[in-house]
């Protein structure tokens, strides 16, 4: 049963068109990716979602409800974490939840809610002695506190750091888990892919595709890429000549070739044949990133905005 339906969304500010075309279905029970670089149209999407902006042109549906008109009985239905908010310096997690608490007629049990988002022992502590992922996690917490039947997570994990990131999105799993409906914002590939049952990929205010992870990776192809370094150079026709193979190329002292089926025992016995050792042999398959790539034409960049020395690059849309 879907539970958002969202039809030929247009949205402009002055003359900067932010939404041009967009339309998906979520589905009850699941998790909803909106997948896209920063200035895509995102969060002005899920804002016409949760009825804080009015769109210019378009429907849009949330529980039988239209958000912009139907605003107060839906926000007793829907949850929200923004992208950018914050508390009062001075308002302790336990105030916090019982201000929020009080604006909805049946509350969850907020110290539930606090075990289970790993803040019971921070009850009495100041918004501002909070590290980021805990902030996160209070945010979550806010945004279930009034039992929603959906709930819109913008842009969650950024800031944080690669730990705190991946617990985040265990606690994400953990609260599908518990029967609500989530609509996930985010420009990071693994989060995506590790956590979306469906994906919206949205470029330019446009949605280029709707399918699931493994439905978008197929749309990339499928190839296999098998790189390595070859202890002597090989002949030019040596890796072409394999049947499986559809492309050879250099990236500096790496041969990287392309192909699909067998591949990988077929480039290792040509290059056994001319005696050449392939070192350093990595494969890799096609991913979420070739989708959306191959779908809208972007290229990505590496994000160390939140990430400590020595950690590894984190993909992200730009």
């Amino acid at each position: 049963m879907d539970v958002i339906e969202v039809q030929n969304l247009h949205k402009r500010y002055g003359e900067t068109v932010a939404v041009e075309d967009v339309s998906f279905t979520v589905e009850k029970g699941e998790i909803f990716g909106i997948l896209g670089p920063n200035g895509a149209g995102k969060t002005t999407t899920v804002e016409c979602v949760e009825g804080l902006r009015r769109p210019d042109a378009g429907s849009v549906s949330v529980l039988g409800m239209e958000p912009a008109r139907d605003r107060t009985a839906l926000t007793q239905r829907l949850g929200v974490q923004l992208q950018e908010g914050a508390l009062q310096e001075k308002l302790k997690v336990r105030e916090a939840m019982e201000l929020y608490a009080s604006f909805y007629p049946e509350p969850a049990d907020g110290d539930e809610l606090l075990e289970l988002l790993g803040l019971a022992g921070k009850r009495n502590t100041y918004y501002k002695k909070l590290s980021g992922g805990q902030k996160q996690r209070l945010s979550i917490a806010l945004a279930l506190i009034g039992n929603p039947e959906i709930a819109v997570l913008d842009e969650l994990t950024t800031g944080l750091d690669p730990q705190a990131r991946r617990d985040t999105w265990t606690l994400v799993e953990s609260v599908r888990d518990r029967g609500v409906t989530i609509v996930l914002v985010t420009h990071f590939m693994d989060e995506a892919e590790r956590l979306c049952d469906r994906l919206a990929l949205i470029d330019e205010g446009r949605v280029a595709a709707v399918d699931t992870p493994a439905g978008l990776v197929d749309r990339a192809g499928g190839e296999q890429r098998v790189r390595f370094r070859p202890s002597a150079e090989p002949d030019g026709e040596l890796l072409a000549a394999v049947p499986e193979v559809s492309s050879v190329s250099r990236e500096g002292d790496h041969v990287v070739v392309s192909g699909t089926g067998n591949l990988v025992p077929l480039v290792v016995n040509a290059l056994s044949s001319a005696q050449i050792v392939p070192i350093d042999m990595r494969v890799e398959q096609a991913n979420l990133e070739d989708a959306f790539v191959m779908l809208t034409g972007k290229a990505l960049e590496f994000d160390t905005a939140v990430e400590p020395a020595g950690a590894p690059h984190q993909k992200s849309l730009r």
